[in-house]
């Protein structure tokens, strides 16, 4: 995306015969190495902004895993599994209850960008609703300090304010990352990851080359390191923020519950195993650390995922914008295309290396055998399906349906978890089956409406004209339309913004 005089989408995660590289595509940023190997072929398969964010995400990754390790190799079991529980717990809040607000600051950034219309607005609605979110959060964590202590911490009131600290940092990074996604400043998404990830790799050996075994010390860098990034970051980012037309509270947040609901699902599937473990097993720390470094294993595939799925959104919703099923049912199958080959891809060496690399790499005890890792692969892979599908869903604006399919996968998760049983296989055969049923239901979902979409003019009678059905939302209404992303607008403005998307990437 431009922002130099009408600010448009970016047409791919390539530079097109005749034309500039779109911002963040030019060499020298994240993502320039990895482009110049891939054939175009492969290019043109990958939604715009895909290899940008996915280099600053390789770099998150290996500080992922750099503070995972440097930990288990300095950290006591009792203080592992403390620190296993609040890493489980960070990520369930992030992607569950902050995602959400980043995902919907993009789509109404990309919109507003897409026709021209200053942003400022936005961005202060969603740094409202982030604060909002925060206080629901800190207000309750402050008050069950003692008791969340006891059950998940060792009695360790500390990290229950390290927690804290970390809801605010991720708070932050929703609004700086939404942002700059939705301005389509890939190169500035890619570098905040990456100086994340840097972060969290040189706090993490600093504090093992001093001789920490304190788990409080290496949970702050969860709130540190990102806190840091978005700080060496923000400079460019300011003057792009400028004033528009203002936007409603009920604008900004009328899907948002329901996607916040959906996400929080979606990452109690992901990071219930460790939690259910610490609570049916408190006298095996070691188990609850062995657990958090297995499934760090079988989720390497998601951190090139999530690369993808940053800028599939923007494309899905600009294919249903513009009344272009072809292009969202292609881009759809070849998403999910990709997120099966990298399942299996990462997950056949977790199998096969998995408890062998845990206890080498991360210091973790042997208690997880190959079946364990082949349970967390596959839930892996059908996670990413599943957040595939859901992505189709959301630019459907079937929020209430998917929300379901997330139901439908946590009741599974919940019946199998709460068997009798070894608990250890107990939580991972409940993590597979539970995100295999999620993506099952949402490949249902898409089944039945994807092809009705386009196909009527008109809204449906009560859905106020943002869900499928009424062609992206330019026809059917008398007074507004939607723009790309479901954002409405005058209708003019949503005519410039369909012509302004990208019907490229095909």
């Amino acid at each position: 995306m431009s922002a130099s005089g009408v600010t448009t989408v970016p047409a791919s995660d390539r530079a097109s015969r005749g034309r500039a590289p779109a911002p963040g595509h030019a060499p020298g940023v994240p993502g320039a190495w990895i482009r110049a190997w891939l054939p175009r072929r492969a290019l043109d398969v990958l939604p715009p902004g895909t290899l940008t964010v996915g280099a600053g995400l390789l770099v998150l990754g290996a500080g992922y895993y750099a503070h995972l390790a440097v930990a288990g190799h300095s950290l006591p079991a009792s203080g592992m599994a403390a620190l296993s529980v609040l890493w489980s717990i960070v990520f369930l809040l992030g992607l569950g209850v902050f995602l959400p607000v980043e995902q919907e600051l993009i789509r109404h950034v990309a919109a507003r960008t897409t026709v021209g219309e200053g942003i400022a607005p936005v961005v202060r609605r969603a740094c409202g609703l982030s604060g909002l979110i925060l206080a629901v959060i800190l207000v309750p964590l402050a008050a069950a300090a003692r008791p969340l202590a006891d059950r998940l911490f060792g009695g360790d009131t500390a990290m229950v304010t390290v927690l804290g600290c970390a809801c605010v940092a991720l708070a932050v990074t929703a609004v700086s990352r939404g942002t700059l996604a939705g301005l389509g400043t890939f190169g500035g998404y890619g570098a905040q990851l990456a100086i994340d990830g840097g972060l969290r790799a040189a706090m993490a050996c600093a504090l093992g080359l001093a001789g920490s075994h304190s788990a409080v010390a290496f949970g702050l860098i969860l709130a540190a390191a990102p806190l840091l990034a978005v700080l060496f970051t923000l400079g460019p980012l300011i003057p792009r923020v400028r004033p528009g037309p203002p936007i409603s509270w009920a604008a900004m947040s009328h899907r948002l519950w329901l996607l916040i609901g959906t996400m929080l699902l979606a990452q109690v599937l992901m990071n219930a195993a460790v939690i259910s473990v610490r609570l049916l097993s408190p006298g095996s720390p070691a188990v609850v650390g062995a657990l958090l470094a297995a499934a760090v294993m079988a989720r390497v595939p998601l951190f090139v995922f999530t690369s993808l799925q940053t800028s599939l959104l923007p494309g899905l919703a600009g294919a249903i914008a513009a009344g272009d099923q072809a292009r969202f049912r292609r881009l759809l199958a070849r998403s999910c295309a990709v997120v099966t080959v990298l399942g299996i891809v990462g997950g056949l060496p977790a199998v096969i290396l998995g408890p062998w690399l845990t206890q080498v790499l991360f210091g973790a005890h042997a208690v997880l055998g190959h079946a364990a890792f082949g349970w967390l692969a596959i839930g892996t892979l059908c996670y990413m399906l599943a957040m595939v599908l859901g992505q189709g869903a959301m630019a459907l604006a079937r929020h209430r349906d998917q929300l379901l399919c997330w139901v439908a996968g946590v009741a599974v998760l919940i019946a199998i978890t709460t068997r009798p049983g070894q608990v250890t296989t107990r939580v991972v055969i409940a993590y597979a089956a539970g995100c295999a049923t999620a993506a099952l239901a949402l490949a249902i979902v898409l089944v039945r409406h994807s092809h009705a979409t386009g196909q009527h003019a008109g809204p449906r009678p009560g859905d106020g004209g943002t869900g499928p059905g009424t062609n992206g939302g330019f026809q059917g209404h008398g007074v507004r339309g939607l723009a790309p992303g479901g954002v409405e607008c005058s209708p003019r403005s949503a005519r410039r913004g369909a012509q302004a998307w990208p019907t490229t990437n095909q």
